[in-house]
């Protein structure tokens, strides 16, 4: 007989869901908990990690919030406090918070450990090696942080199965020796040649030391493919290849097209004291995710000796990590005890994939020491005592993870130290310094050197190809609501295009861009205000009045033209010129140009003018044809907005190393473009724009002046036949003069523009002159003062092509600054210069 089944009673029924109830509440509290501490360890779990190798700097920071026991604690603090410190609580998207968090609260993914060790091995012996046989010779170790070098292995690996097959990697000198021969697959006799400076002769007056030059290679992945890499050349202004990194990886991903961004991975290495100190890097990251400069985030990596030179962290920046600066963005950051390889390198996958998936900037602050003083002539013992007593017993990486895997390595150390020696020998036979770099197929067609005369080419168009490129430029759609100004504006440039009205310079650039664009030539230009102008010149974006919808009629000339871009940059100059520099270095089909707002804001990019556009070729042998867009001219505006620094520019040229131009008519600026773009003479181009001048009378150009051939170099009298006294200049002021000439009925003085200052446009100038040979007087007049403009450069070469004749100079003052603040006094300096040039009984008195 079976037992009778007995139904819970309503009582226990109501128990047994209180019970349910309240073990719900209990694991939801528990849950919580869990939550609110885990919370807390993401929070602030980074200021108790174990960060420092030799446990001098960055101690654990008192925090209240962990201030936790228990079960959760011990595995949250596991978690955010060992070897890897996490900063990414202050994005405010939470699914990239989530990610992130997904992946750091678990177990550690295995590591190829033994390939680990290689590389370290490699990369420390390296540098042993150099130090034994080059003593007293600056390298600038990686020692200290050859954790770098695995962590390259697993970026560039994890990047390649993401999609990557190239990567632009831009870094200062530190480990710059070892990253050639341990990631890019440099012959080690190539780098031993350096130091044997096998071929002096070759780059007498050139060239640049070793640890400052480019490099290109390719990278063996762990799965077979391979990955093109490329090292850029930086001078010692340590960030300052920032931006001309960035500017290249985004050139190189626009020649994929819309899978660029996967296709080309940027990273970059900073120096710990650099990445805190210097500003421009804080400007490329503010690029990150701008219109027209992202390049879909990149790697940046801290190689962090926790020493800047001889500055301690402390002298070095403001808080604790020398990070922090990239807090201000919505980025992650994490930071890594160097001597745990496997840490490292779970890291170097992490970042991968965090970019890949979000594409943003990741951030790793790769935290070790400097074996050696900062370029292995110094002593470190001197200023750090007791932080080098501690490296002087400390055994090498490779050591320390041998032992801790229980591996034999001599035999491998011992391997190595004879295939370097033997590198050695042959780096001490060799008659020719060997190239480290190979530059893309692209470059082929193009030519540096010095300027020759069939490198030139014809300019020209017909009034009918001007004026079809006008008549696109005029066009808009019905259903675009546009402002009452600029319909005005399209109506007058509809009628310049027709012959009918002499062009402005905005109109003539337009038409230059155009005309290039319809010829297959990509342009891209970018500065402050540059979509409308700092003049309101040239509207290249028309915006819909009714709904901000964007129009650019220089995309819409034909199906098959090439692509304007435009773009308004961030208020900055070195990081916005340091860009288009290397966006012009890998892509030089393109005409890149740069504007600066007004000519005097470019010394903010003075580093990039120096170290990279004046001197890229010589040091490096790097061609670049970025053009530089400088408004220039005294006005009555100040000493900050009348002068462009012309005198700076003349200093830095030599070689032909690059292109001084000053048009002084629309037309002349509209060949000047496309010669830039034209030629194969690929050389950086200085333009002296104007500011009042652009829509004046006087520097307009009627339309059968775009069909002249060439540019021309000096813009000879035309007026008066035999001219007794010869006023030579650029710019407005001759424009000034020839008005004050005409009010005056002068027949005498000649006007001679001379348009091109350097390369020295020597024949052209002197045919020029010959016309005139009853003119004694040669004199150049400048608005800017007697230490500043072009003067000192002039005046030597026209005493040398007019030696026959006295030749003067008419300018302001010397002065300590370039104009003065009173628009009133401004008048009565201009006027003065006016007159001294025309009143022939005044020579005299300016200076002989």
């Amino acid at each position: 007989m079976s037992a009778t089944k007995l139904e819970p009673t309503h009582s226990e029924l109501q128990e047994a869901a209180q019970n349910r109830k309240q073990s719900a509440r209990e694991q939801n509290v528990k849950e919580q908990n869990r939550e609110q501490v885990f919370d807390a360890f993401r929070r602030w779990g980074y200021l108790q990690a174990q960060l420092d190798p030799l446990g001098q700097y960055l101690p654990v920071e008192p925090i209240p919030e962990l201030d936790l026991d228990g079960d959760d604690a011990d595995e949250a603090r596991s978690y955010y406090c060992g070897t890897i410190a996490a900063e990414f609580m202050h994005i405010p998207d939470r699914e990239r918070r989530s990610w992130i968090s997904a992946r750091l609260e678990t177990e550690a993914p295995k590591t190829d450990q033994k390939r680990i060790l290689d590389l370290l091995i490699k990369a420390d012996v390296f540098e042993q090696v150099i130090q034994s046989r080059y003593l007293g010779t600056k390298r600038f170790s990686l020692e200290g942080v050859t954790a770098l070098i695995p962590f390259l292995d697993e970026l560039l690996h994890r990047a390649s199965e993401l999609g990557a097959d190239k990567a632009v990697m831009g870094m200062s000198h530190r480990g710059r020796l070892s990253v050639m021969v341990n990631t890019f697959g440099k012959s080690p006799a190539d780098i031993f040649s350096k130091f044997e400076d096998v071929d002096p002769r070759s780059i007498l007056g050139g060239g640049d030391v070793k640890y400052h030059v480019g490099a290109t290679g390719h990278y063996a992945t762990r799965d077979g493919k391979t990955m093109g890499l490329h090292l850029v050349s930086n001078p010692s202004h340590l960030e300052a290849v920032d931006p001309v990194a960035m500017g290249r990886t985004r050139a190189k991903q626009a020649r994929y097209g819309e899978v660029g961004q996967d296709r080309v991975l940027p990273i970059v290495i900073h120096g710990d004291a650099a990445f805190a100190g210097q500003g421009i890097w804080a400007e490329t990251m503010n690029l990150g995710s701008i219109e027209g400069f992202s390049v879909g985030g990149g790697i940046h990596i801290i190689a962090n000796n926790l020493i800047g030179f001889t500055a301690e962290p402390a002298e070095s920046n403001s808080s604790r990590f020398a990070s922090d600066l990239a807090k201000r963005m919505p980025i992650p950051i994490f930071h890594v005890n160097a001597e745990d390889p496997d840490a490292v390198v779970r890291i170097a996958a992490l970042a991968a994939e965090y970019r890949y998936t979000f594409k943003t900037d990741v951030v790793v602050d790769l935290i070790g020491y400097r074996r050696h003083g900062h370029s292995e002539v110094d002593d470190p013992t001197i200023t750090q005592p007791l932080r080098y007593a501690k490296i002087k017993d400390h055994p090498p990486l490779y050591e320390i993870y041998a032992k801790k895997l229980g591996a034999e390595i001599g035999e491998r150390v011992k391997e190595l130290q004879s295939n370097f020696a033997e590198a050695q020998s042959a780096a001490k036979k060799m008659k020719k310094m060997p190239t480290l770099a190979v530059l893309p197929d692209y470059w082929a067609a193009y030519r540096g050197g010095k300027y020759k005369p069939e490198y030139e080419v014809e300019t020209g168009l017909t009034a009918d190809e001007v004026g079809k490129v006008a008549a696109g430029l005029a066009k808009y759609p019905a259903s675009f609501h546009i402002h009452p100004k600029i319909k005005k504006l399209l109506e007058q440039r509809d009628e310049m295009g027709q012959g009918k009205r002499p062009f402005d310079y905005g109109m003539a650039e337009a038409v230059a861009i155009g005309s290039l664009l319809m010829e297959g030539t990509p342009v891209r230009l970018s500065g402050q205000d540059s979509q409308r102008g700092t003049f309101n010149q040239r509207h290249s974006v028309l915006i819909d009045i009714e709904n901000e919808e964007t129009l650019i009629p220089l995309n819409h000339l034909s199906d098959d033209q090439a692509k304007f871009e435009v773009y308004n940059s961030i208020l900055s100059e070195a990081g916005v010129l340091g860009f288009e520099y290397g966006y012009s270095r890998d892509y030089p089909e393109t005409l890149v140009m740069w504007e600066a707002q007004f000519g005097d804001f470019a010394n903010g990019a003075q580093i990039i003018i120096d170290q990279f556009i004046s001197s890229g070729e010589d040091k490096w042998g790097l061609l670049g044809g970025v053009v530089v867009l400088l408004p220039h001219g005294y006005e009555g505006q100040g000493p900050e907005h009348s002068s462009a620094r012309v005198e700076r520019y003349l200093q830095l040229a030599a070689h032909d190393n690059m292109q001084i131009c000053q048009p002084s008519t629309a037309a002349q600026y509209f060949h000047l473009l496309r010669r830039q773009a034209m030629r194969k003479w690929r050389k950086p181009l200085i333009v002296f724009t104007p500011k009042s001048m652009l829509r004046h009378p006087d520097a307009v150009s009627p339309i059968e002046d775009f069909a002249q051939p060439h540019f021309l170099n000096v813009l000879p009298e035309t007026e008066i036949p035999s001219a007794k006294r010869l006023l030579i200049c650029t710019g407005k002021i001759g424009h000034e003069l020839r008005v004050e000439r005409e009010k005056r009925k002068d027949g005498t003085t000649g006007i001679i523009f001379l348009e091109q200052l350097y390369p020295w446009p020597e024949a052209e100038l002197g045919a020029a002159i010959k016309v005139h040979p009853e003119a004694h007087e040669v004199i150049w007049v400048q608005e800017e003062p007697e230490n500043m403009g072009a003067l000192s450069f002039v005046m030597p070469r026209l005493k040398r092509l007019a030696s026959d004749r006295q030749v003067l100079s008419i300018k302001r003052s010397a002065a300590a600054s370039p104009a003065t603040g009173s628009a009133k006094a401004h008048d009565l300096e201009q006027k003065t210069l006016i007159e001294l040039a025309l009143s022939s009984g005044l020579q005299e008195k300016a200076s002989k």
